[in-house]
């Protein structure tokens, strides 16, 4: 499986899922049609799967144009967003299977940023990594905004991600990666990797930073530490979700 990373709209990703044996594609979040269909055209490829983490308009207003191009694609997404996506097909629920070419992944209920909100999670193959679409529940440096959900829902759907592999793509649908960078070294002042990411993604200018490596999300993401002595001091509570709570707050004023 190969996949294709496609700016959009003003920070947007939107991610072509390409099996090149079948010559067939899926597609992730796609906020608006043109730009994938572009590279579908490009690539001369059947769309078969829409796979929509979550409702809002900028990972599913391109779904009906789409469907119109291809209209025995499939769209996916979460149960608890029934009658809140496009052309919605298939309702999924935390454990089920979406089957693409001859991978498969399972779906994580993760809300927070939406009630809805749902994940793709490839499990690795061979020595290659394991693939993480998480829309906007984790972002490289960060996390999403509270829009729907509360910081116990939320920390509970990071703790399901960081039970993960360390060996993770994380393809999260913004690139917000330098300003998380900047807000993390606030609160995490001593941490020399952290330091040495944000000079790293600085030194990239506009350059993509997505997917994001796992691994290293844990060792340098506050929102995925929230429970060290370096977060917990800084904000000066030690419970998990009160921890969070006051960090997504800051973050919020950053």
């Amino acid at each position: 499986m190969q996949i294709y990373r496609i700016s959009a709209l003003s920070s947007n990703y939107i991610f072509l899922l390409y099996d090149a044996i079948q010559q067939i594609a899926a597609i992730v979040d796609p906020g608006e049609a043109n730009s994938v269909l572009k590279k579908v055209e490009e690539l001369g490829v059947e769309v078969v799967a829409i796979l929509n983490t979550h409702h809002h308009w900028d990972h599913v207003d391109g779904n009906l144009q789409v469907l119109q191009r291809f209209p025995n694609a499939v769209v996916y997404a979460g149960r608890r967003d029934r009658g809140r996506i496009p052309g919605l097909q298939v309702e999924l629920d935390a454990g089920d299977r979406v089957k693409f070419g001859d991978r498969e992944a399972e779906v994580l209920f993760l809300p927070g940023h939406t009630h809805g909100h749902i994940a793709y999670y490839f499990a690795p193959v061979g020595q290659e990594a394991g693939e993480l679409f998480c829309g906007d529940v984790l972002f490289s440096a960060g996390c999403g905004r509270l829009k729907e959900g509360t910081p116990a829902e939320m920390v509970d759907s990071l703790r399901q991600i960081r039970a993960l592999p360390d060996q993770t793509r994380v393809w999260c649908a913004h690139e917000y990666t330098l300003a998380n960078l900047e807000f993390a070294v606030t609160v995490d002042r001593e941490n020399p990797e952290l330091q040495a990411r944000l000079a790293e993604v600085r030194s990239l200018g506009s350059q993509p930073t997505i997917p994001a490596d796992l691994g290293l999300e844990k060792r340098t993401n506050p929102f995925l530490r929230w429970d060290t002595p370096e977060i917990q001091n800084t904000m000066g509570k030690t419970g998990a979700v009160e921890t969070f709570a006051l960090l997504r707050q800051k973050k919020d004023r950053f």
